[in-house]
């Protein structure tokens, strides 16, 4: 320890001899100390900066990863199985509730289109979601309704048929998007209202490409409808269970007019769609004093709903409580599977999932 006015400078250090030697030396000292905090702060700085890079790319993969799977609207969210259980509360065995939009996710609506007993069933359910159910879907059970939508419509487009029923459904759908975009502030759609006014506009084109179907007569120079003998017409037109067919197919020639006429063909058309009492209510005399069973027919289909007939229908074991398509293999241990399953209309399926 030096005394007092002693120079303990070392030997070895180079020192410049000012008047203020000390404070040089201080000063230098302090720089060699601010540099070492300067060099590490820029480390630590490099460091966090390369960390925050590397969080900022991890989240733009996920989200790059997010888009890919949620912006894809061309792709429909497939499942293994081809069923769903249906439960309407928590259990031990299962937590939460089977929600409509699970349920389109996981049946095979994409598939049941192509096959013609499932087609109409699909098509008026889409067309009760569209009505009145639309905003209990999910974003993705909505991205998948649209897409499965978009394939029905090419399908008609293809194949130039139910191309009425087809017109229908987008009608409805168009009218209940307007009232929900209407109502955009009170979050009732799942996604950007931009989205949603394109994806309207993508249904008015469908529209116009319906329309400007022209359907062509094929070239076929056999026997055609008209050259079948009268009771083999009448049995053939009693197979159709829409009147609007019957008025359309009476328009092609002259002698199907008179046939489609036939008292006895509206007669039975009213009886196969509605019960006796609906009928006695909407009763309607023709200037012969006979029952004008058309004009009644026509009359009654705006008082009450028709009745519906499938190919095939969605099926619900009441022994396990899955649901899936008829022939579609299921976890159930009832003996006798077939005789547990009830079959469920479009609107007995939206049914289940109102709780």
């Amino acid at each position: 320890m030096p005394f007092l006015g002693q120079d303990w400078r070392s030997p070895g250090q180079n020192w410049v001899k000012t008047a203020d030697g000390w404070t040089r030396f201080l000063e230098e000292r302090h720089s060699g100390y601010v540099s070492d905090i300067n060099s590490y702060c820029k480390k630590e700085d490099y460091n966090k900066e390369n960390l925050f890079n590397s969080m900022n790319y991890d989240v733009a993969a996920k989200k790059r990863k997010k888009d890919l799977l949620n912006n894809k609207t061309k792709i429909q969210y497939f499942h293994q199985e081809k069923w769903i259980y249906v439960h309407k509360g928590s259990t031990k065995e299962r937590h939460g509730y089977c929600t409509l939009g699970e349920a389109f996710n996981r049946l095979d609506f994409s598939n049941a289109i192509l096959d013609s007993r499932r087609f109409n069933y699909v098509v008026r359910l889409l067309e009760l979601i569209a009505k009145s159910q639309l905003t209990s879907l999910s974003g993705i059970a909505q991205k998948n309704f649209m897409n499965i939508l978009e394939k029905v419509v090419q399908k008609v487009l293809e194949d130039q048929q139910n191309i009425r029923l087809i017109r229908e459904l987008l009608q409805t759908l168009y009218t209940s998007l307007c009232t929900l975009v209407q109502r955009v502030g009170k979050s009732v759609l799942v996604g950007n209202i931009n989205m949603w006014v394109h994806r309207m506009e993508t249904i008015l084109h469908w529209q116009q490409q319906l329309n400007s179907i022209q359907i062509t007569r094929p070239a076929f120079k056999g026997m055609t409808f008209t050259d079948l003998p009268l009771c083999l017409q009448l049995n053939i037109m009693q197979r159709l269970t829409d009147g609007r067919d019957l008025v359309s197919l009476g328009q092609v020639a002259p002698e199907l007019q008179v046939l489609s006429e036939d008292r006895l063909l509206w007669k039975k058309l009213c009886q196969y769609h509605f019960t006796d009492r609906q009928i006695r209510k909407r009763i309607i005399l023709s200037e012969k004093g006979l029952l004008d069973w058309k004009k009644m027919y026509f009359k009654l289909i705006r008082c009450y709903p028709r009745k519906e007939q499938y190919g095939d229908t969605l099926q619900l074991c009441r022994h396990c409580h899955i649901l899936s398509w008829k022939g579609t293999d299921h976890p159930c241990t009832a003996n006798n599977p077939e005789s547990c399953s009830t079959s469920l209309s479009p609107q007995d399926f939206i049914n289940l999932f109102r709780f």
